[in-house]
């Protein structure tokens, strides 16, 4: 039974093999000797492609169009960059110039509680009582406090400027052309730019100077005392 098995399977289903194709593909026909007409096709695509765009078709470089985007993009970061380092040039000079408004600020404040003893050694110098190791001890503080920016100002003969100027006493007189500091009653101080204290003065303004009387005798009249005396003959 088994051999019949074999058998019958073998005839059912048969042997199949598949046909060999062979392709010529050849250039040139062997029998005609003419160049075969898909040749001529293909070196003709081969051609167009290798010579380039046929005359008014539109060519579109991508490399191109990639390169310009990345150019943009550069220019874009590159001027966020430059704007970012001008915006910080401008926030440490800022920063820079508050921090030293502050530190004059503070020199100021502390100078300025000084100042009483500035005149309290100014009037002891006046009297003649500031001498010896105080005087050495009074001048090492006026040193110190000029060094660091301190300047003393108000004098006779000044011109009055009521920016810098307190008058508290005004008078006229014909020696003087203009509004004039005469008497200096309390010494200003400015630290800087900025002044601590204006100065206690007494103004002195120019005041015309009165005519001479006019001697009416020159005019052939007389004067008016010898008017009266010869009236009263």
């Amino acid at each position: 039974m088994t051999g019949k098995h074999y058998r019958e399977a073998d005839e059912q289903e048969p042997e199949v093999t598949e046909p060999v194709v062979v392709r010529d593909r050849r250039k040139i026909d062997p029998e005609t000797g003419q160049v075969r007409p898909q040749a001529a096709t293909e070196e003709a695509s081969a051609t167009a492609e290798a010579s380039g765009p046929e005359l008014g078709a539109t060519t579109v470089d991508g490399a191109v169009g990639v390169q310009s985007d990345l150019e943009k993009q550069l220019a874009e970061r590159t001027a966020d960059l430059q704007r970012l380092q001008a915006e910080y040039a401008n926030y440490r000079k800022r920063v820079d110039r508050d921090r030293e408004a502050v530190v004059a600020a503070a020199k100021a404040s502390v100078v300025n509680d000084l100042l009483p003893l500035l005149d309290d050694l100014e009037r002891a110098e006046a009297h003649g009582d500031l001498t010896g190791a105080f005087k050495a001890v009074g001048d090492k503080l006026v040193a110190g406090l000029q060094r660091a920016g301190l300047e003393p100002f108000g004098a006779e003969g000044d011109p009055f400027d009521p920016s810098v100027h307190e008058a508290v006493q005004h008078s006229t007189s014909p020696d003087v052309s203009g509004p004039t500091v005469t008497t200096v009653l309390r010494r200003g101080y400015r630290f800087g730019e900025r002044v601590l204290r204006a100065a206690l003065v007494g103004v002195t303004d120019h005041e015309p100077g009165a005519g001479k009387p006019v001697d009416a005798s020159v005019e052939g009249e007389l004067p008016v005392e010898q008017l009266s005396n010869e009236n009263q003959q």
